[in-house]
């Protein structure tokens, strides 16, 4: 961690801000080129676009995807309030961004929360694996 580091970690917690005070969850991320330059910022608006997955880190992870070069991508880092999310680390690790800083960790942000909050996700049965002679038609060689 060094000082640009810090100074951008702190833009992230200052969107963070900005997104609560707009009656939003508290959460705002950026992305800083590789030449140091901040290249898009986001905050969440998941109550404003009655939008579940209005994530910063997830529409930065798209905006990066669909507007970087590759190599610009992995050269480019995020900047983020808290540790990303499930959702948003998948999102992540498809965006090409190589680098992700991130001010609290998930186990901090959850100590801040009151015993009785129900914000925040929660598990969801999953059942499977099933028809695999099925499901793995559609599939086979794709990844190959």
């Amino acid at each position: 961690m060094n000082l640009d580091d810090e100074r951008h970690l702190r833009r992230a917690i200052e969107l963070a801000g900005a997104a609560r005070e707009a009656g939003n969850p508290p959460f705002g991320s950026l992305l800083v080129g590789p030449g140091g330059k901040v290249i898009a910022e986001e905050q969440n608006t998941s109550i404003a676009d009655n939008d579940i997955t209005a994530h910063p880190e997830l529409k930065l992870a798209r905006w990066a995807a669909a507007n970087l070069a590759p190599d610009v991508a992995e050269a480019t880092t995020m900047y983020t309030s808290c540790q990303p999310c499930g959702m948003c680390t998948g999102a992540l690790e498809r965006s090409g961004l190589g680098r992700v800083v991130f001010a609290l960790a998930t186990k901090q942000l959850n100590s801040l929360k009151s015993p009785t909050s129900t914000a925040g996700p929660r598990p969801v049965r999953q059942d499977g694996p099933a028809l695999l002679d099925e499901a793995r038609k559609p599939v086979e060689g794709y990844y190959r």
